[in-house]
């Protein structure tokens, strides 16, 4: 009962077999109603007909002139044994022939003897059969003298009903073995799709995302077909985007390390006295140092957004405040690299309930981008604003934009565009995530060869 099949199996065949005891019972029980009914029937029919004819043509005899009136008038077909019996139920004569002193204390004697019909029926053998019994008063004046009994054997319906019911029995086996055979093909067809995509899954978990699944038929499993084939398509993407990922991060970790490793060989066996060179090498090495311990950052920080360990101190401050900090702190870099920088912070506050540090760390990074891909002499607009109870915060250059293709992308992990600047491409998706963790939006608008626009918004801290 461990697989779907077994259990398909053994809950059809249940169901069957319940159906078919069901329906057997309720024919068996039909059957027997209709056969003892109508033997019921005939035998109080006639019973009927012989005490009223005999009431009516024999009044002013006594109870024992009747019964031998009744017994010699008998006819030759009456196949049912016929009793006349006292108003103490002992049977005068019977249709054999025979008397007997010892009453006859069934219902229908006593219903008859209570000037009523009378029907019995016994369902357990009594005397080694089963019997009919119908009895009728009869009457004289009115007052019931003596009862006359009609009675028959049952035993030769039953031997019929019993034959019926295993004929009927037989039927239903076959049924119940029609209905497994046939769950065992359903089971199949069910189950069969259901283990080739198990197959495929397992598959799948090995690494081999190439392998697809068959859609048979346009239902449940179906669609779960479909499914597994876009997740196995959407697996292949992003492994082949972690590779390039990695591939990416190694080279721009390469860089600076094979930089600091050459400037380092250069002063060891140059000569230290050259303080212009020396100052020249050590200068690069710090940079290059501070481009690893940038890479590094951003692999630490994407790891623990990753794992759902990030830590957030939120409390409420302006960020206006932030935002005039950075400005002045980019502006020295947008004078050193001929590029202006343009800004427009309201004079009202902007309160926000945050982690200063890492709204710093997305707006330093967002700017540092900006600055990053736009070329001499080109022009970044630095602007805040309240619009809809939320501060919005964009940042527009005409940099060298970004591709349609990997706009789609961009901000998902694992996923560096195709510029050639440097970088590990981890910046924005990390951005995006402590954004998204102050219930705030960040958005990339761009067009090649243009520019882009990246657009922060962040609900506005209520003060009162």
């Amino acid at each position: 009962m461990k697989g779907i099949k077994s259990r398909l199996i053994v809950y059809i065949t249940l169901v069957l077999l319940l159906i078919v005891l069901l329906l057997e019972g309720v024919f068996i029980g039909a059957m027997h109603s209709y056969y003892l009914g109508t033997a019921m029937e005939t035998l109080t029919s006639r019973a009927t007909t012989s005490a009223t004819f005999f009431n009516k043509y024999l009044e002013g005899y006594s109870i024992n002139e009747r019964a031998r009136y009744i017994l010699e008038n008998l006819s030759r077909e009456e196949s049912s044994k016929v009793e006349v019996l006292n108003p103490q139920g002992a049977v005068i004569i019977n249709s054999f022939g025979f008397s007997s002193s010892e009453p006859i204390d069934t219902p229908d004697v006593r219903s008859a003897l209570g000037n009523h019909t009378g029907t019995y029926q016994n369902m357990k053998p009594l005397n080694g059969e089963r019997i009919l019994a119908v009895s009728v008063p009869l009457q004289e004046f009115g007052t019931t003298i003596g009862v006359l009994r009609f009675s028959v054997s049952a035993e030769p319906l039953y031997n019929v009903i019993i034959k019926i019911a295993l004929n009927a029995a037989g039927v239903g086996l076959l049924v119940i073995l029609f209905g497994f055979g046939l769950s065992l093909i359903i089971a199949k067809r069910i189950v069969g799709p259901i283990q080739q995509l198990t197959q495929i899954a397992k598959e799948m978990a090995t690494g081999n995302f190439t392998i697809r699944a068959n859609k048979q038929h346009n239902d449940e499993i179906g669609t779960l077909a479909v499914t597994l084939n876009y997740m196995s398509e959407e697996l292949a993407k992003n492994e082949k985007m972690k590779y390039d990922f990695i591939s990416s991060v190694t080279h721009e970790l390469r860089t600076p390390l094979t930089s600091i490793k050459g400037w380092g060989e250069t002063l060891l066996v140059g000569d230290l006295s050259d303080k212009e060179e020396t100052l020249q090498g050590l200068e690069v090495m710090t940079g290059e140092t501070d481009r690893l311990i940038g890479l590094v950052e951003d692999l630490l920080d994407f790891s623990k957004f990753q794992a759902g360990e990030m830590k957030f101190v939120l409390q409420p401050y302006d960020l206006r405040g932030l935002l005039e900090e950075l400005l002045l702190q980019f502006r020295y870099r947008g004078q050193t690299k001929q590029i202006q920088l343009y800004a427009e912070i309201p004079e009202l506050p902007l309160p926000v309930n945050g982690d200063f540090n890492r709204l710093k760390q997305v707006f330093v990074n967002l700017l540092d981008n900006a600055f990053k891909f736009t070329p001499v002499e080109g022009t970044i607009r630095f602007t805040a604003f309240i619009e809809n109870k939320r501060i919005v915060v964009k940042v527009v250059d005409n940099g060298e934009g970004i591709e349609a293709e990997d706009l789609a992308k961009l901000g998902t992990k694992f996923f560096k565009g195709r510029s050639r600047q440097s970088g590990s491409g981890l910046g924005l998706a990390i951005c995006k995530e402590i954004i998204e963790l102050h219930d705030g939006l960040l958005k990339v608008e761009s067009e090649l060869m243009k520019g882009t626009t990246v657009i922060v918004e962040l609900p506005l801290y209520p003060v009162y």
